[in-house]
């Protein structure tokens, strides 16, 4: 039997797969091949738009054998029943072995099953695989009850080392031919898993993403365009042989927001703004071609009649929605549905005008509310769905509205994400704040609650500028009267804000996992309160002390827990029933330290704690002793409780 090593190469060929969808298609790949629990030494994924490519290294012709074994008769048994488990299996009675069970001695047969041929597996399961990889949507191509993917799949090449895996998948079968660049390549390629990537070089197709990465970048380099990240990302996956070019437009065009431009540019033509020497908006653009050059410029110039009409088409939308003022667009709100169940955005918008007012808010906030959802209704925000919120701030400043108010309009939607800054100003803020708190209090109240990946109206983001907005905005306010009401979907609203709190502190600020439990089980919902918690407890934590009082405050809780002791009252502290020694002197330290920071006293505290411990029994006979002994540890813990439950703190001893 051989257990040779091979290289393995599938590429499933399809119509254009949209960028944003690659990166975790190709996640997707990845487990489901692993899924098949086939031995091999590496993967390595590759993606274009017309192809998702997965090559492996070290796979065994063969699998492993393996053995069956098959438990027979007790060894007691008559020797007809030994005969016949002989029989059933093909082999004579003295072919049979004897094994210890913990039952017993018993008959056993022991078969080795030869390995299948990895051939045969890939062949049985690839199309099963291909069909697994997840995408947010997928549709027929073959007819309805056919199979689905996210497009057409127009080729499939399957190799285990020289060898073809047979397979079939809607009425393409797999074989050794690949196709090249749509425009340039050829259509039909043979190919080896030596040759591929090669192959499809020659054929204008660059296999490897980070490649055409670096190929942006580097051609990018002699040009000053505004950084850009995500854009480069889509272009990677929206091409195959990846060439930037520069095109320029009339500078007549730069009277209009640098925004608008860049929107224009970025978000409808996939195209790089460039800047000059001044950080400006500079009569630039890059974009970026799918095909090696462009001697005769036929692409630039194609480039530059398009990014003219975009810009004169949003050159006629903003002068045409300046002839209407945003105060005067506030009535057509009425005609805008926020959500079937929650009215118009002119009901939501005195909703947050209201909501402004209880967090504070002054005069400007409350006109920035007021105004901050009437570009839904201007020409350019339709056009432009991206600008909402920017194209109504400059248009407030246009108008002569103050600079807090149509700052805080241009910001309001502000942090589109964890990454993303907060509003500039309190009063932006402030906006922000209540434009999220009111969507998220609205929907949890309608029912509609995210559930797995489903967000339709991006609750999970607006919570998570909830929690940025009130941390970096040193907004000190208690969310909790704002948030919970008493109804089932106030409840589950605050436990969705509490996830997303933890999830800030723990992953976007590096607070440890037990600190934010031990925080948040003190107290949530004024959240600068807990930030000042943490980075108290952090501080702490580096005191030689506080670990081992931290184990002590455990034991205390699991004590009081046992004795689902409650009612807690410094007051009702006997002290006639306090023994002198180690309990007398706890409860003296206690009276010393009441009151006081836990930094200044941790380490006088400890070890009147661990004396205590070691010397006093807690669960004494008596029962007025032992409630005493009790009512005093319960004090202790919570005399520290407002700043955190350290019972929560991981400790090593």
């Amino acid at each position: 039997m051989s257990l040779a090593s091979l290289p393995f190469l599938l590429e499933i060929g399809t119509e254009e797969i949209p960028d944003w969808m690659i990166p975790a298609a190709l996640e997707s790949l990845r487990l489901q091949f692993e899924k098949l629990e086939i031995a091999h030494d590496s993967v390595t994924l590759d993606a274009t738009p017309r192809r998702l490519v997965l090559r492996a290294e070290g796979l065994p012709a063969r699998q492993a054998d393996s053995e069956e074994r098959a438990l027979g008769p007790a060894k007691s048994a008559p020797p007809k029943a030994v005969a016949g488990f002989a029989r059933k299996h093909g082999v004579a009675p003295e072919a049979l072995t004897v094994e210890s069970t913990p039952k017993g001695d018993y008959y056993t047969f022991v078969r080795t099953v030869a390995g299948r041929a990895t051939l045969d597996i890939l062949a049985e399961t690839l199309g099963g695989i291909i069909l697994q990889i997840g995408f947010p949507k997928t549709m027929y191509w073959t007819g309805k009850g056919g199979p689905r993917f996210i497009r057409p799949i127009r080729w499939i090449v399957a190799l285990l080392g020289d060898d073809v895996v047979p397979f079939e998948l809607a009425g393409v079968r797999s074989g050794a031919v690949t196709s090249g660049h749509r425009r340039l390549g050829a259509r039909a390629i043979a190919v080896t898993i030596a040759d591929y990537a090669e192959r499809l070089r020659e054929n204008y197709v660059i296999l490897k993403a980070e490649e055409r990465r670096n190929k942006i970048h580097k051609e990018l380099a002699g040009v000053r365009v505004k950084p850009d990240a995500a854009l480069v990302e889509t272009l990677v996956y929206l091409t195959e042989h990846p060439t930037p070019i520069v095109g320029s437009f009339d500078a007549e065009f730069l009277a209009l927001p640098e925004e608008v431009l860049v929107t224009v540019m970025r978000h409808h033509q996939k195209y790089f703004s460039v800047e000059d020497e001044h950080g400006k908006l500079a009569p630039q653009f890059v974009a970026v071609m799918n095909i090696p050059s462009d001697p005769e410029g036929f692409v630039r110039s194609g480039n530059e009649r398009v990014l003219r009409a975009r810009f004169n088409d949003a050159r006629f939308f903003w002068q045409t929605d300046q002839k209407k003022s945003l105060a005067a667009r506030l009535p057509d709100l009425a005609h805008v549905t926020f959500q079937a169940k929650l009215g118009s955005y002119l009901e939501k918008t005195e909703r947050v005008k209201a909501l402004v007012s209880t967090l504070g808010g002054d005069a400007h906030a409350v006109r920035a509310a007021e105004l901050a959802k009437c570009d839904l209704t201007t020409e350019l925000v339709k056009e432009f769905t991206e600008l909402q919120g920017v194209v109504g701030g400059l248009y407030a400043r246009a108008q002569g509205e103050p600079e807090p108010v149509w700052q805080a309009i241009y910001d309001h939607y502000k942090p589109e994400s964890m990454e993303d800054a907060i509003p500039r100003n309190r009063t932006g803020q402030i906006v922000a704040l209540a434009d999220k708190l009111d969507t998220l209090r609205g929907c949890f109240g309608v029912g509609l609650i995210p559930t797995g990946s489903r967000d339709p109206f991006a609750l999970r983001r607006a919570a998570q500028g909830v929690v940025k907005i009130l941390v970096e905005g040193k907004i000190d306010i208690d969310l909790a009267p704002l948030v919970d009401d008493g109804t089932d979907g106030a409840k589950a609203l605050a436990e969705f804000l509490q996830d997303r709190i933890r999830y800030y502190f723990k992953e976007v600020r590096g607070f440890l996992y037990d600190e934010v439990n031990a925080a948040t089980a003190a107290g949530w919902s004024n959240l600068v309160d807990l930030e000042a918690r943490l980075i108290r407890i952090r501080d702490l934590r580096s005191s030689p002390d506080f670990e081992p009082l931290a184990a002590s405050f455990k034991r205390i809780r699991n004590i009081l827990d046992q004795q689902k002791f409650t009612g807690v009252n410094a007051t009702a502290i006997d002290e006639k029933l306090l023994q002198d020694g180690p309990e007398r002197d706890l409860y003296d330290e206690y009276r010393r330290i009441a009151g006081q920071p836990i930094e200044s006293v941790v380490s006088q505290l400890r070890p009147k704690v661990d004396l205590f411990f070691d010397k006093v029994l807690v669960n004494a006979p008596e029962d007025d002793v032992r409630r005493n002994r009790l009512m005093l540890l319960g004090t202790l813990l919570l005399e520290f409780s407002n700043i955190a439950d350290f019972s929560e703190i991981v400790t090593t001893s």
